[in-house]
């Protein structure tokens, strides 16, 4: 049996420092790593404003949801990770913050282009509009010997029946194809097009062609948004921002880790080991799943490291209590967890209610704080009630006299 624990006890170490050097590149990579948010990474602020149309009908609430979805869909076709997007409902505006964004100006046209897809006649009349339209993606044309930048479009069943059947009347005749009122392409039908499917022809490049896919895939805005308010956050201010938190938070388990030290000595140590275990699960649950890092969410991340320090508090001064009434080292780490297990599941469980209150009630920024911390909370009960629990036991079943003192528990008491 001792040497069973010592083995586990060996590799339980082994294991976690291997993690801890394993995870250093994916989870600091500034490109794949956990994403960043507008005070950390710098982006831009935006404030569209929806206009009444030419035909003088007011916006309606109806009108600024739609818009919101759609500007949503456009966000996420340009690859920005988890924006932060708001609606002013009395003043019928959408706030839209974008974290990492290269291009502020293109990301800004392509928000508020009204991206309305029609195809005319020669006479200007609409015979077919977006409406119809199943997918739309950017690719790379060889078949003519050059490398022409298009964007490839699909209808839906009843659209290519339509389209089908325009192509076929208006056949060795011009179509022109229109996003809003600009004309971007008039091709001659040479055949009719019977499987819904067709190219829009004439972009500069595939990044071009690309944003042109994103708007006709979100489709069409119900009304135009103009730009009132368009702030950049700098990358430096909020490389200092992250740089003063982590630093904070670095000091700030330093701190822990020694006070775990004096005080509870050989517990001290296993504390220690079962927080790097926190962070870890934590970090890699912030990776995958991806959580937006963001000022008030590391303030969630540290305020949960407090609190899984706080479990391992009240879990070993069960056991020094037990250690005084005389049980020995085994019974006694058993009976300080099924003794504190009731109180940590208490305090564990009245937080997740606030954390979730915050985090369905809460704005963008609340959310961030109140989703680290429902992440920290689970992650310090778990490894407060499991990794700390095994470690401890294998330590008293390698050596079951072990010397109080190292409990933090004088001999005699």
């Amino acid at each position: 049996m001792r040497s069973r624990n010592i083995i586990k006890l060996v590799v339980a170490v082994i294991v976690v420092a291997a993690a801890v050097f394993l995870s250093i590149a994916p989870l600091t990579d500034p490109a794949k790593g956990i994403p960043l948010g507008l005070d950390l990474k710098g982006g831009v602020h935006l404030v569209l404003q929806a206009e009444p149309g030419k035909d003088g009908k007011p916006v309606t609430n109806d009108d600024v949801d739609k818009a919101r979805a759609i500007i949503e869909q456009r966000v996420n076709g340009l690859g920005v990770s988890e924006p932060y997007i708001q609606v002013d409902y009395n003043k019928k505006r959408v706030i839209v913050e974008l974290a990492g964004v290269e291009d502020p100006d293109k990301a800004v046209e392509t928000l508020q282009t009204t991206a309305k897809l029609t195809f005319r006649n020669e006479q200007g009349e609409i015979l077919l509009d977006g409406s119809e339209l199943k997918d739309a993606k950017a690719a790379v044309d060889t078949s003519r010997g050059t490398a022409d930048y298009v964007v490839q479009i699909s209808f839906s069943n009843e659209g290519a029946k339509k389209f089908a059947a325009i192509t076929t009347a208006y056949l060795n005749k011009n179509i022109g194809i229109y996003l809003d009122e600009e004309m971007i392409q008039n091709p001659v039908v040479s055949t009719p097009i019977t499987n819904g499917e067709g190219q829009i022809q004439g972009y500069s490049s595939l990044e071009e062609a690309a944003q042109y896919a994103v708007m006709l895939r979100s489709g069409a805005l119900p009304v135009s948004m103009d730009v009132i308010e368009k702030r950049q956050v700098g990358a430096l201010l909020g490389v200092d921002s992250l740089n003063r938190s982590l630093n904070a938070g670095f000091y700030a388990i330093i701190l822990i880790f020694i006070f775990m030290l004096f005080f509870y000595r050989l517990p001290g140590v296993v504390a220690v080991f079962s927080l790097i275990c926190f962070s870890l699960i934590v970090l890699w649950v912030f990776y995958l799943i991806p959580v937006v890092l963001t000022l008030p969410g590391i303030a969630g991340f540290v305020l949960s490291i407090g609190m899984a320090v706080d479990l391992n508090i009240l879990v070993y001064e069960r056991i020094k209590e037990e250690i005084k009434l005389g049980k020995s080292l085994r019974a006694a780490v058993d009976a300080g967890f099924s003794r504190a297990f009731i109180t940590v599941f208490d305090s564990n469980l009245t937080t997740l209610f606030a954390a979730l209150a915050l985090f369905l009630l809460g704005s963008s920024t609340i959310k961030g704080f109140a989703l680290t911390l429902i992440i920290g909370v689970l992650a310090s009960f778990f490894t407060a009630i499991s990794i700390t629990r095994s470690v401890m036991r294998w330590i008293v079943g390698i050596n079951p006299r072990l010397s109080t003192v190292l409990f933090g528990v004088k001999e005699g008491r």
